[in-house]
């Protein structure tokens, strides 16, 4: 039988991973004052490591749409009690650790593009109000857990990760590290998948 007629594996209609590889049951469910709005380009949504898809499972505060146009983004902007800004480098941006998120303070509702860079700026362009928005960065230098991409500059991590990053640095004491663990297990899926002699060929040529 050729892999043309091979039936395609069943999978999880909440991960959308194959059922043999499931992660629901790794997924936590951590509340935030901290709201996530997460914007993801099609593209990305048949993606083997959807990490956005992760975060928007694993945070009971987070809202995940997907498209490239989003007629509905002012309602999903301008929700009560929130200050929203858009997580994403410029000249204006502030890190995001000066908006600590007391008490006191009115939390943040931090949208996240989830897309290549080419993609993610194609999202600002077609989206007016995410371009008027304030911007924050996370911290310089940070490492990534994604052993299985090749990053093109030092320092830009996954969505999960900078979701992850922002959410501590706002919520401090609060650790939001639980979100890693599918994040993690997903990896170790895809290297066993593509077999250790290829993981070390392909990522560590060294």
């Amino acid at each position: 039988m050729s892999s043309n007629n091979t039936p395609p594996r069943a999978r999880c209609n909440r991960c959308v991973r194959p059922l043999v590889s499931c992660l629901c049951e790794l997924i936590p469910l951590l509340d935030s004052r901290t709201r996530i709005l997460l914007l993801q380009h099609p593209s990305e949504t048949d993606h083997a490591l959807n990490t956005a898809r992760l975060a928007a499972l694993g945070l009971v505060n987070a809202e995940l749409l997907i498209g490239e146009k989003f007629p509905s983004l002012s309602q999903s902007l301008t929700q009560p009690g929130y200050q929203a800004c858009l997580l994403f480098p410029g000249e204006a941006a502030q890190p995001v650790h000066q908006h600590l998120n007391h008490a006191e303070t009115t939390p943040l509702l931090l949208v996240v593009l989830d897309g290549t860079w080419r993609k993610a700026r194609k999202l600002l362009h077609v989206n007016p109000l995410l371009a008027a928005l304030p911007r924050v960065v996370l911290p310089a230098g940070l490492q990534s857990r994604y052993r299985v991409r090749k990053t093109p500059a030092p320092g830009m991590v996954s969505t999960l990760e900078a979701i992850v990053c922002a959410l501590n640095l706002l919520e401090a004491p609060r650790n939001f590290e639980a979100l890693l663990l599918p994040f993690e297990v997903l990896i170790d899926q895809q290297i066993a998948a593509m077999g250790e002699q290829t993981y070390l060929r392909n990522y560590h040529p060294d």
